[in-house]
């Protein structure tokens, strides 16, 4: 059942192709029941799996000569992730429920990508999962370049750039995989069975982990997400923090890990170093930005050093946060980008802090205010939201495998407190000057108020927040026992715990 949510997104494209190019409420109706569908069917897997269970959803030949199969298969960390991914699919159209310019071909493109991204999450062959992570990348670029704003032609081409390099990288270590385990599979399950030399481990598992973490925003080939971030428009926004920086931190997990658990082992320090710089450098950078957009695209990169310091740390713990951080992080992002893009840019066409510290948003627009302000202290790690939970686990981990860096990441923490009390003040309670050109016109200008679709999508993320963070057992109990299968074999023979 689980292959409907990928089957369900592009028959929604090939719906919408099909649809007169100015029915722009049938287009919106068209997307919205396909995220609806998928995001349903994750819902339904997620509630039906079982602890520890690996289900085959399809196994198919699909090129025998070169052993790749048409296979999907998840555990729970997959139907984590395509939890995550269904519940911002639907967000994601919630906060497009305005789009008119092209509205056809932009949700044609927006359910490409959502397909794409569950395709990765469900494969078990990884050619096929190299496939549906190509098909996740090329829409990105189209949704950018054509409905971005600030730089967007730029801001496309950088994002394009740089995850097409890190899927040559990619490319070339599965390749090589394949072609010294025999030449016989892509198999997932079957190549983390063979024993790779040390020595090929040792230059095959950077290739493959830089590959995949340079679309998870690791320091210092993250440059590309700021710039992606502010360039695209509020929906991509939402889904490439929410979900397709997750596609590269699933891979290093999914992939690199699994395949090459002497190279793992050899580079787990460089990979943990990395995380902290970024974690460090993300949150500092963030602190002295002057556009809105800029604060939280840098925000998603220090909180995604979370997710790589758990990966690094090789201990359940570490790897359980590192999972809970991915799905956290893609809920929290998603709503503080929605609020930025949509419920404040699309409203004052401005992301400058100076210029909005004037315009007295509180008051003007309350229910984003108290939307960023819940959003905000969700990030920062408040006890009683998702993120809280999913932080503390990496860091617990991290204090079992590396004490000094997981004193350093705390930094991180202190400093984005400090960015997101910083541009919450500026940006909603500044002191409005009525006496000003801008706050002149937005007395007789009344800001338009906050739509329906978007209080119903800030409502869906911010209660998904809450239920996780008060109760995570909810993901730790199918998240967990998946380390426990014959995947991860490694971990156990590392001596983790």
């Amino acid at each position: 059942m689980l292959a409907w949510t990928i089957y369900l997104s592009f028959l929604g494209v090939l719906a919408l192709m099909l649809l007169p190019k100015d029915n722009v409420r049938a287009a919106r109706a068209v997307a919205m029941l396909s995220a609806l569908g998928g995001l349903a069917v994750a819902i339904v897997a997620f509630l039906q799996s079982r602890a520890g269970e690996l289900l085959t959803v399809a196994k198919i030949p699909w090129v025998p000569s070169l052993g790749m199969e048409y296979h999907l298969a998840a555990d729970g960390i997959s139907l984590t992730l395509v939890l995550l991914t269904g519940l911002a699919a639907v967000a994601g159209i919630l906060f497009s429920w305005n789009i008119e310019h092209r509205a056809k071909e932009f949700f044609a493109f927006y359910l490409a990508l959502i397909g794409g991204v569950y395709g990765v999450f469900l494969s078990f062959d990884l050619f096929l999962l190299f496939v549906f992570y190509e098909i996740a990348i090329v829409p990105k670029y189209f949704i950018i370049a054509i409905w971005g704003s600030t730089r967007r032609e730029y801001g496309a081409m950088k994002l394009a750039l740089y995850s097409f390099i890190g899927s040559a990288m990619v490319l070339v270590g599965l390749i090589a995989a394949f072609v010294v385990s025999g030449g016989h599979t892509f198999n997932l399950i079957e190549l983390a069975k063979y024993p790779f030399s040390p020595t090929f481990q040792q230059w095959a598992f950077p290739l493959v982990f830089v590959g995949f973490a340079i679309l998870a925003g690791m320091w210092p080939f993250h440059t590309w997400a700021p710039t992606g971030h502010v360039a695209a428009p509020t929906a991509a926004s939402m889904l490439l923090a929410g979900v397709v920086m997750k596609l590269g931190a699933y891979g290093c997990l999914r992939v690199a890990m699994t395949l090459f658990p002497a190279g793992l082992e050899h580079w787990k320090m460089w990979i943990a170093a990395f995380a902290v710089i970024g974690i460090v450098y993300g949150a500092l950078v963030a602190l002295v930005q002057k556009d809105f957009k800029f604060v939280i695209g840098y925000s998603s990169v220090s909180h995604m050093g979370f997710v790589l310091l758990g990966l690094a740390t090789l201990n359940t713990v570490g790897l359980t946060g590192a999972v809970l951080q991915m799905f956290s992080h893609g809920i929290i992002a998603g709503l503080l980008f929605a609020v930025v893009g949509r419920m404040v840019y699309e409203r004052t066409h401005t992301r400058e802090l100076s210029v909005l510290e004037g315009l007295g948003l509180a008051k003007a627009l309350p229910f984003a205010a108290v939307t960023f302000v819940v959003a905000s202290v969700a990030s920062m790690g408040l006890p009683g939201f998702s993120g809280f939970v999913a932080e503390l686990q990496v860091l617990i981990g991290a204090w079992q495998a590396f004490p000094t860096l997981a004193v350093i990441s705390v930094l991180g923490i202190v400093i984005g407190v400090g960015y997101t009390l910083r541009v919450l003040q500026k940006a909603f309670f500044g002191d409005a000057e009525p006496a000003t050109a801008a706050a002149d016109d937005e007395e007789h200008h009344p800001l338009e108020p906050i739509s329906t679709p978007e209080r119903l999508g800030a409502v869906i993320l911010i209660s998904v927040s809450l239920v996780v963070g008060l109760y995570p057992r909810l993901l730790m109990d199918v998240i967990v026992p998946s380390f426990d299968s014959p995947l991860f074999d490694w971990l156990r023979k590392g001596g983790a715990q």
